[in-house]
């Protein structure tokens, strides 16, 4: 999938997002958060979208989002606005190949439903890494590609519509795990059906630690 593609995709998207695959994917989010407002310090949101998760941080953390998608910013900007959300520091269009953010800058990152739809899902994941502090930990969110039975073949029969329905559904969880700096700390499976997966990992090197 490409960046135009991806582009396309979520401008169509974005009316209904909210409603659609916003309420499918909403234990997924809330596990997250759960976690994440367990922590201190600044969060970066990698894939922000319409904002639907911003609401739900504590206003204890700094929050930043970042989205390539002009048409969901417009939205999350929108609810930032309405409702006043003080924790919310920023709000960026930004390709998450190549973030214009610092390094070791965050005490958490988090991506959900990001990484089976962007292109070089490898990039990104490098470069939630970089922008990570030292003992700062890695969120991934996202459905992952079954290797057995029904529902993996299900998944491969609709893999060459990535482009059209907006994400990769044969996509292996394989391609995000191959960053030497990041140890995973939990794989979970999520409902409905287990099909979605939360996966923590925790950046190695040295550094304060951040419970």
């Amino acid at each position: 999938m490409d960046i135009d593609a991806v582009k396309s995709s979520y401008k169509v998207w974005a009316p209904v997002y909210d409603k659609t695959f916003g309420a499918i994917t909403t234990v997924g989010r809330k596990r997250a958060i759960q976690y994440i407002n367990s922590r201190q310090g600044k969060v970066l949101e990698v894939g922000v979208g319409t904002g639907l998760s911003l609401k739900h941080y504590k206003p204890h953390l700094q929050v930043t989002g970042i989205d390539v998608s002009s048409h969901m910013l417009a939205k999350a900007r929108k609810k930032v606005s309405k409702r006043s959300m003080t924790h919310v520091e920023g709000i960026h269009e930004m390709d998450a190949r190549a973030m214009d953010l610092p390094d070791n800058h965050f005490d958490t990152v988090v991506a959900m439903y990001l990484v089976s739809v962007v292109p070089d899902p490898e990039q990104v994941i490098a470069e939630m890494a970089r922008v990570c502090k030292p003992g700062g930990q890695v969120l991934i969110v996202n459905h992952f590609a079954r290797e057995k039975g029904a529902l993996a073949r299900v998944e491969k029969v609709m893999a060459p519509f990535a482009n059209k329905i907006g994400w990769h559904s044969d996509f292996s969880i394989h391609r995000i795990l191959g960053e030497d700096e990041l140890v995973v700390q939990d794989k979970s499976k999520l409902p409905p059906l287990g099909m979605f997966t939360f996966l923590r990992m925790e950046k190695q090197g040295d550094g304060p630690r951040v419970n």
